[in-house]
């Protein structure tokens, strides 16, 4: 066999598994869409909502440390490790330790967060204390969603495991139902309830145990069912609860940042924290479907990889994975910066979310857009670190950015009010990008090459230059809209600027001979080759 099937195998593998993924992803983005338009329309940018939104990014804020973040990144490596070794049966042991591990902590965890939920809530939006009807809302909701934390931390721990195993649809589909249940009971219940912010919160916890009922029948099927198991002396958890510790430190310093931004958001006018969600959901649509879909497909790749010190494998998946990233995001950037206004106006302009709303919240998507290119590479950069068992370089890159973040927000809050945060974010993960890259490449030195970086990035921008010029070129056609159908008018208009975007874009980078959109297209045709002989089979 020689090197170069190896080499396409592994590159294969990685955009066939992002490609599910993302599919994935993008259904449940969609769905996503429809659950904002609705809390949107129910909440619009008031008190509700910034209470609302408060109290769900506090157990959001933990899933993030202890369930997606810390455990998953120390998990998988480990894990991954086993699986390679072809030892399954010490494999299962381990992920049925680590679940209950997990369920145990998570538990205490959970209870202690609706005992001291109103303390939570005093230190994360100190400012909603002018406002008694908005704290005390937050602290009803966030004592109402707390336990989905336990959730979905188990549902991020099953994700993991099947990742590893190289099983990926399950996982990806989990999402939509969390999108479901709050669209559901939102829906639902709202006419029934005091408020729509009650409904939704309901949503959340139907949702993560939707979730979590989701993975098992996957598990118990691929021989990890989950059966209570207490070895937490096996080495495997051992090393995961050290590999855990500068995780988890690494993440806090991440979630500080979104929690200063939080805190210093409640001092401004009511509504600021509203703008940066709304548009902090937008910024994740493209990173949902590509960058976490590929950083989602990449760590275990990386992680076997490393295990088995294939370092032309490690270094051929790490750049593919560095040059779609490149090849979908910077457009994606552009895209959003010019359109984001009629973008939030057809998504969200509706009830109680109004004209100055759009307005607000299509400034704050610019401020945040600047940053996508770092969002996106830090999803694969941080997880190239993780595979390599090393948790601690991110961890000091993080506080350096940590700090650019805290004096960056300070300084441009004053002048840009919400939008200065935003344009703190974007730039504190330049320079978290920025340095990990950097460490990343002295680290391995010889042993990872990075190739077809440069050549990628010029490729993409001379499309992107192009793509742009078109969409500012249609903004200058004077058209008027049908009175009896404007918004559909207006929809429509988006659609064909966004297509014609696209079009220009693709054709640009086919006459350049992009090696990215190759494998896209062949991602595609081998797709559409397995369907057409499922339907002759």
């Amino acid at each position: 066999m020689t090197s170069a099937q190896p080499k396409n195998s592994s590159r294969n593998s990685l955009v066939r598994n992002a490609g599910i993924i993302g599919l994935a992803t993008l259904l449940s983005r969609i769905l996503g869409f429809v659950r904002d338009m609705v809390t949107a329309s129910y909440l619009g940018t008031s008190i509700y909502a910034d209470a609302f939104f408060v109290a769900f990014r506090i157990p959001n804020l933990l899933r993030r440390l202890f369930g997606e973040g810390s455990l998953t990144a120390a998990f998988i490596p480990v894990f991954s490790s086993y699986l390679a070794a072809d030892k399954r049966t010490e494999a299962k042991e381990i992920a049925q330790t680590a679940m209950t591990l997990t369920a145990i902590c998570l538990t205490i965890i959970t209870i202690c967060g609706i005992i001291f939920s109103p303390f939570i809530i005093s230190v994360i939006a100190p400012g909603f204390s002018a406002t008694p009807e908005k704290y005390e809302l937050a602290v009803f909701l966030n004592r109402l969603m707390f336990p989905y934390i336990l959730l979905i931390s188990l549902v991020a721990l099953a994700m993991g495991i099947l990742n590893a195993d190289n099983h990926f649809l399950t996982p990806a589909l989990a999402p939509v139902l969390l999108n479901l249940c709050m669209i559901a009971t939102a829906l639902g219940l709202t006419p029934y309830l005091d408020n729509a912010a009650l409904a939704l919160a309901i949503g959340v916890l139907c949702g993560g145990l939707a979730q979590l009922l989701l993975q098992l029948p996957m598990l118990k099927k691929r021989g990890f069912a989950w059966r209570p198991r207490f070895n937490f002396r096996h080495p495997a958890i051992k090393r995961v609860i050290i590999l855990m510790g500068p995780s988890l430190l690494g993440l806090a310093i991440t979630q500080i940042t979104i929690f200063c931004n939080t805190l210093l958001a409640s001092y401004l006018i009511d509504g600021s924290i509203s703008y940066l969600y709304f548009a902090d959901r937008l910024i994740q649509f493209p990173l949902g479907i590509f960058a976490v879909a590929l950083g989602t497909a990449t760590l275990p790749a990386l992680s076997r990889a490393a295990a088995k010190k294939e370092w032309d494998d490690f270094s051929t998946t790490f750049s593919l994975a560095l040059r779609l990233l490149i090849f979908i995001t910077i457009p994606a950037m552009a895209g959003l910066i010019l359109l984001s206004k009629p973008i939030v106006f057809l998504l969200f302009e509706r009830g109680h979310f109004g004209a100055h709303s759009t307005t607000m919240v299509a400034q704050t998507i610019i401020a945040y857009a600047t940053g996508l290119w770092a969002y996106a590479a830090l999803r694969v950069i941080v997880p190239a670190f993780h595979s390599l068992q090393d948790t601690k370089t991110p961890v000091k890159v993080g506080a350096i950015a940590l700090l650019v973040n805290l004096i960056s927000a300070f300084s441009l809050m004053y002048f840009f009010q919400h939008i200065g945060l935003a344009l703190a974010t974007a730039i504190s993960s330049a320079v978290n990008c920025l340095l990990l890259l950097a460490l990343l490449k002295r680290r391995l030195g010889d042993e990872i090459k990075i190739t077809g970086l440069n050549r990628a990035l010029i490729q993409t921008l001379c499309a992107t230059a192009l793509m742009s010029m078109v969409i500012l070129a249609l903004d200058q056609i004077p058209l008027t809209a049908p009175s009896y159908s404007s918004h559909l008018y207006d929809c429509l208009r988006l659609t064909v600027k966004i297509l014609t975007a696209l079009s220009v874009y693709f054709i640009c980078s086919k006459i350049m001979g992009s090696p990215e959109l190759l494998e896209l297209q062949q991602l595609v045709s081998k797709r559409r080759q397995r369907s057409q002989k499922r339907d002759n089979g």
